[in-house]
């Protein structure tokens, strides 16, 4: 009823910011519960379930770039503990995100670029990956979004709270993933081309070096850990494409309609609200690559480049796109008093590029678009092993689907199990020596074992002599009896040959 009593241009305002974020929200929202996590959830989930002692014996030891985003899902997750609250927490860092985003724009230029811009963030299929993905990336979008307005609001205003307000959105940023930290560099360059006041630079220089040594800690941690990343290769030019072929949400025409108005938003960029603040150009080109081009430079000596790192930057997309719109219909002298009607046209543009990229969308909803698929391994454990049948994990990390859904393989015998993870400081728990293993599967006439999709692969050799004794058993004592796969991992019996060793009792 407030809203509706507003005047006019206030009214068009709000709606602009307010309609973006609820149409992320809905999209969000739509086939949010897919059955299944992927591992990277499965982390999460498992983080979350500890107690805070566990989850701080587990940060010193692994994934504390993750530390504050576990601590609020430790909070949240048991008002339902599930996939769907695990992701929902994204759902809503992604629509907050689209708010933003259209409050950037609105402020830069005028209300409907805001709109444009903020319903063209909301429906990306590369947001909407992330905003139903129960990790941190999402709220670490919101968060560069939030830090980008402020800094807006900073430069046209540089008061003391200002910047204090800029330097804690940073700094709570970057603790949710300190590649986020990175949008300082993308904030300098802001400034530079805005040719701010040296008062401007002060604090501003102030905000960034406050939020940099609030990180300190967090840094001095993860760079003992930076193992964790070892996965990563040097990006080269495919991986550059990749990135601008899923910013761009497709190929052939889609691909070329969304990247025509950022470039004539770059030769022609619209003009700003007030002399002295921040041009949308100036704000968006840089936020959209500066990171991304840090991460990829980088990742040359050092690789660190995923292209989730680089979803806080994508905000600066949208934007382009939405001035590249508005600098095209300035230029229709006709169109420009027709607010209205122009914004709506923008609108059914904006619909008519979901509705190309739909497939996608469906797609991204289902389990196949993630790398497992650790529900559909659940259900098959479930049905196969029975309480005190001895199971076996190969690799360990195989025990991520035990560890995610417990109730699978409820009152089985872990094989190899030494400590389990909450108690070892670990994900996934730490196995027993070899000579221990051996000692154990000696006296077993059966078991499971199931195999990680990593262990499928052909070529796979086993990290280590612990991983290697429990290849090198089964294959000298064992024969497998009967096998059941999925996607991600398989299911195997084996038998022993000759039954088992002297001295076992059963």
């Amino acid at each position: 009823m407030a809203l509706i009593m507003k005047p006019g241009p206030e009214r068009a305002r709000v709606l602009a910011v307010v309609v973006p974020g609820a149409v992320a929200l809905a999209l969000g929202l739509w086939g949010l519960d897919r059955g299944t996590m992927w591992r990277d959830e499965a982390a999460t989930f498992i983080a979350a379930s500890r107690s805070l002692p566990q989850l701080w014996h587990l940060l010193g030891t692994v994934d504390a770039v993750h530390g504050l985003y576990y601590v609020l899902m430790h909070f949240l997750l048991p008002l339902h503990p599930g996939e769907t609250l695990l992701r929902l927490p994204s759902v809503c860092a992604t629509a907050a995100a689209a708010c933003l985003v259209a409050a950037l724009g609105g402020r830069l230029v005028r209300p409907r670029v805001g709109l444009w811009a903020g319903l063209l963030y909301a429906v990306a299929p590369f947001t909407q990956y992330y905003a139903q993905e129960g990790r941190s990336y999402a709220l670490v979008a919101a968060g560069a979004a939030s830090a980008t307005l402020l800094l807006v609001r900073a430069v046209s205003r540089p008061t003391a709270r200002a910047w204090a307000g800029y330097a804690a959105a940073v700094a709570v940023t970057a603790w949710l993933h300190e590649f986020a930290a990175l949008v300082l560099a993308a904030h300098a360059v802001t400034l530079a081309v805005t040719r701010v006041p040296r008062r401007v630079w002060a604090g501003w220089g102030a905000a960034g070096a406050a939020a940099l040594v609030s990180l300190l800690p967090l840094a001095l941690v993860t760079h003992g850990q930076s193992g964790q990343v070892g996965w990563i290769r040097r990006p080269g030019r495919a991986e550059a494409e990749e990135l601008l072929r899923t910013v761009a949400g497709g190929h052939g025409l889609l691909h070329a309609a969304l990247l025509a108005p950022i470039a004539v938003a770059v030769s022609r960029p619209p003009a700003r609200r007030a002399p002295g603040a921040c041009g949308l150009v100036a704000t968006a080109l840089p936020l959209a690559v500066v990171a991304p081009l840090i991460l990829l430079a980088v990742s040359q000596l050092h690789p660190l480049y995923a292209p989730r790192y680089a979803l806080f930057a994508f905000a600066g997309v949208p934007l382009l796109v939405a001035a590249g719109a508005e600098v095209i219909v300035s230029r229709v002298p006709r169109l420009t008093p027709a607010a209205a009607p122009v914004a709506l046209a923008g609108v059914g543009l904006v619909a008519a590029a979901f509705l190309a990229q739909l497939p996608l969308q469906e797609h991204q909803r289902g389990p196949e678009a993630r790398r497992d698929d650790l529900g559909s391994v659940a259900r098959m454990l479930a049905d196969r092993v029975r309480p005190g049948d001895p199971l076996l994990y190969v690799p360990l990390i195989g025990r991520k689907y035990a560890e995610a859904y417990p109730a699978s393989v409820a009152g089985a015998r872990d094989v190899s199990l030494r400590v389990p993870g909450a108690r070892s400081g670990t994900l996934y728990g730490r196995d027993v020596p070899a000579a221990d293993l051996r000692a154990r599967m000696a006296c077993l006439p059966r078991l499971w074992v199931f195999f990680d999709m990593d262990a499928m692969r052909p070529g796979w050799r086993p990290a280590g002599a612990d991983e290697a004794a429990k290849i090198d058993v089964l294959r000298a004592d064992f024969v497998p009896v009967a096998e059941e796969r999925r996607r991600s991992g398989m299911l195997r019996q084996y038998e022993r040959v000759g039954g088992t060793a002297a001295g076992c009792t059963r």
